[in-house]
């Protein structure tokens, strides 16, 4: 079973589900056990795909507000705000408050400066600032 995770993971997901449906049920027949180490490092799996694309979101977010602040005369500003307005939609509907103790605002807010572009039509942006200036849970209720 273990090829077919490495080959095939919809295939080994739908048959583990199977398996596990007929653990839950004490359905024994033909003694397929479970492939329990693929299926404890898929659930761990799952849970930090869903943080880092919490994380992804929220740098994106951050980096288009950021672009909007830094060239606030460029025609691309109600795309930018539309843009960050979607990223943290995006982050609010994937969130969950266990996740909040492992996102560092300060982390995320550094790595949105870093993607920066150093010039936008021409003009270098204006100053912004190098802390970052909300909170998770400001950047989570923005509407």
């Amino acid at each position: 079973m273990g090829d077919l995770y490495d080959t095939d993971i919809l295939a080994w997901s739908e048959e583990q589900a199977r398996r596990l449906q007929r653990v839950a049920a004490n359905d024994r027949r033909n003694d397929e056990s479970p492939d329990w180490a693929n299926i404890i490092e898929e659930i761990e799996s799952v849970g930090r795909s869903q943080l880092s694309a919490v994380r992804s979101h929220l740098v994106q977010a951050l980096l288009h507000d950021l672009k909007a602040e830094a060239w606030p005369l460029s025609r691309e500003v109600p795309h930018w705000r539309a843009e960050a307005r979607g990223q943290r939609a995006e982050a609010q509907e994937a969130f969950s408050p266990s996740m909040a103790q492992r996102i560092d605002m300060a982390k995320l807010y550094r790595d949105a400066l870093r993607r920066m572009p150093d010039t936008i039509d021409g003009q270098p942006p204006l100053p912004v600032p190098q802390e970052c200036p909300v909170t998770l849970d400001e950047l989570l209720s923005e509407e």
